[in-house]
This record gives structure tokens, C-alpha cells and sequence, in this order.
């Protein structure tokens, strides 16, 4: 047994890799609000750019949970029967790359920023930087 894994190291061997690619590339949407009154600042103008970096990063954010999903912890306290404390929190982490801004508008009140995120963009990114493989061939000399 030693003898003949011991003459395996002995064949030299060249492999050759593919990359793989996806069928289908899916786009996803995502819609940030905020409203223009409620936003700090001594200006309309102030208050309208608050309002465009907020709706912005709700945007992002919703984008972020379809791509990465959320994480929901909840806790609630119980005593003689009665609930006396009852607690959700919600968390998104991740990062997006390839988004891009489609319209950026004031809706009365509320300023709206719809993103974009093409996962073709997404994959030709990803491929710059990893170059993901498999195995294709492996011929033995």
C-alpha cells in the first residue's frame, strides 16, 4: 500500500480550470423615502439635502436585506401571566457593490432615491477580484 501511493507522487499532472458562470443574472430594485420636513437643518436647502443622503442609505439598506437578508432577535418577559416587556430588534450588515441611483426625486413632502443592482455587475466584479474555478480536465503524464 505505502509503495504504491508512494509511486503516485512520481506521474506528473496538468489541470485545466473553467470558470463557471451563471445562467441568469436577476436586477434588483430598491425604493429609500424621507421626509423633507422632519430632516435638521436651518434651510429648505439644508433640509433637502439631508433628505436626499437619507433616502439614499434607505435605499442601500433595503438593498442590503434582499441581497444579505436580516437578523431578527426578539425577547419578551413574562410575569404572573402578563407580559412585561416585549422586544424586536432588527439588523442588516453586508456590502453592496455595483449599485447605481435610477431616479432621485421629491414626492411632495418626501424625497424618494430608487437604486438599481444588476447582478451581472455584481458577478463581473466578484470575478475581477476572486476568479472563481473548477476543475475542467486533469490529464496525467
Amino acid at each position: 500500500m505505502f509503495v504504491m501511493s508512494g509511486c503516485s507522487s512520481l506521474f506528473d499532472k496538468h489541470v485545466e480550470y473553467e470558470y463557471v458562470e451563471p445562467d441568469h443574472y436577476p436586477v434588483l430594485k430598491a425604493i429609500g423615502y424621507a421626509p423633507l420636513s422632519d430632516q435638521p437643518g436651518s434651510s429648505p436647502s439644508q433640509k433637502m439635502l439631508m433628505a436626499v443622503k437619507v433616502s439614499k442609505l434607505e435605499a442601500y439598506r433595503e438593498l442590503t436585506e434582499q441581497v444579505y437578508g436580516q437578523s431578527i432577535s426578539s425577547s419578551t418577559t413574562i410575569k404572573g401571566a402578563i407580559a412585561q416587556n416585549d422586544g424586536l430588534k432588527s439588523q442588516v450588515n453586508g456590502v453592496i457593490r455595483g449599485a447605481k441611483v435610477v431616479k432621485s426625486y421629491a414626492a411632495g413632502d418626501t424625497y424618494v432615491t430608487e437604486l438599481e443592482l444588476d447582478m451581472k455587475r455584481v458577478h463581473d466584479l466578484y470575478i475581477t477580484q476572486v476568479k472563481p474555478r473548477k476543475i475542467k480536465r486533469v490529464t496525467y503524464y
